[in-house]
């Protein structure tokens, strides 16, 4: 995915409100910018921060620029993470599509939002001829507590273990399940579930993968003009 113009260097003030951050860019000038991640962001609210922002092309919208990368030292020097939680749906699907994530290759159409379960939507749905069909949720992954250690969540999710019953009752019933942690950042080079943050996340993990559900997690990697799905890395245990 490649930004539709360069990004816009500054430093991060304040993040509140969930979706508003105050910057000042490295040309001085002070502004209110949308944060596109509902999250606790742990780890990642850090004043005096270096941040990457877009500029909308709508003169209509009410904030102009959106924060979309954040520059972080996770112990291994500085890297730049992801923060914009709208875009791993649209990074996992194309990687789907150009063979990157090649456990899900060989199917004829990728399908988002498509209603299933329990008043839910899935990611997307892959589909075939002769093949089961495919149901895919996406998580967006940023939290690194240690070196080289992905981490999902950084909050309590209860939609997320939801999610993750949901995508069992499709395996029982004949279909095939994958949940992808896409990590918005290249530095990691292993994945874990934070157990510790949301211990019924944890356990309904479990549940799923006893079921059938398969879980993968790819690292991503990142630069002010593109981010792009790179490689699967290990879940550890």
């Amino acid at each position: 995915m490649r930004f539709a113009s360069p990004l816009i260097p500054g430093r991060l003030v304040l993040r509140y409100k969930r979706f508003l951050a105050d910057v000042v860019l490295d040309t001085g000038e002070a502004m209110t910018v949308h944060c596109a991640n509902p999250g606790s962001m742990l780890g990642l609210n850090v004043p005096g921060a270096r941040v990457w922002l877009s500029k909308s092309s709508n003169p209509a919208r009410k904030l102009s620029h959106s924060w979309e990368l954040a520059e972080i030292d996770f112990g291994r020097g500085v890297e730049m993470v992801g923060i914009n939680t709208g875009h791993p749906n649209g990074l996992v699907a194309a990687a789907i599509l150009d063979g990157t994530i090649a456990e899900l290759s060989g199917y004829e159409a990728l399908r988002p939002e498509v209603a299933y379960g329990r008043n839910s939507r899935v990611d997307m749905l892959l589909t075939a001829d002769g093949r089961p069909p495919c149901y895919v949720e996406v998580k967006n992954v940023h939290l690194m507590r240690r070196p080289g250690l992905a981490e999902f969540p950084d909050s309590v999710t209860a939609r997320g273990a939801k999610h993750l019953e949901e995508l069992g009752e499709q395996v029982e019933a004949g279909a095939r399940a994958v949940m992808v942690f896409l990590i918005q950042y290249g530095g990691a080079d292993r994945f874990a579930l934070a157990r510790d943050i949301d211990p019924a996340y944890g356990r309904a993990f479990d549940r799923a993968r006893d079921r059938g559900v398969e879980m993968l997690a790819y690292r991503c990697r990142l630069t002010p003009e593109a981010i792009t799905v790179e490689s699967r890395v290990p879940i550890a245990e």
